[in-house]
């Protein structure tokens, strides 16, 4: 299964880059730190699913890409992994297609989950958690 991650930390990208390490089947595909950059990516890369931060770089947010990526046809899972997990932000990403909404801090080993379930069966979409 092809993941992207779309954060502009670099110490996320690389915790996250570990977590998807010690679960076969993923394969880390690209990354990026703007809206712009990741977008144009996701179209031209085709992950199957995108790890989405709320705050990026530049004038855009992680909403803004999701909206957006959710447009294409056959657009990618979406995993939203933030440290900005307020409801009217967890609400607002489901209205705009998000799979999952994930808290960096408190919900990392639900994240982990949903990635190895994913990695075993990528057409599983959402599921309970």
């Amino acid at each position: 299964m092809k993941i992207f991650i779309v954060d502009d930390s670099a110490l996320v990208v690389e915790r996250v880059r570990d977590l998807l390490s010690n679960i076969e089947g993923l394969e880390l595909i690209g990354q990026a730190a703007n809206a712009n950059d990741a977008v144009e990516a996701i179209e031209i890369l085709k992950p199957d699913v995108v790890i989405l931060d709320i705050r990026l770089n530049g004038g855009e947010n992680g909403m803004n890409v999701l909206e957006r990526i959710k447009k294409e046809e056959s657009p990618p899972v979406v995993i939203m992994l933030t440290n900005y997990p307020y409801p009217q932000y967890r609400k607002k990403c489901r209205e705009l297609g998000a799979e999952y909404f994930f808290d960096k801090v408190t919900e990392i080993e639900s994240f982990v989950r949903v990635l190895r379930i994913l990695a075993k069966d990528p057409s599983q979409g959402e599921l309970p958690l």
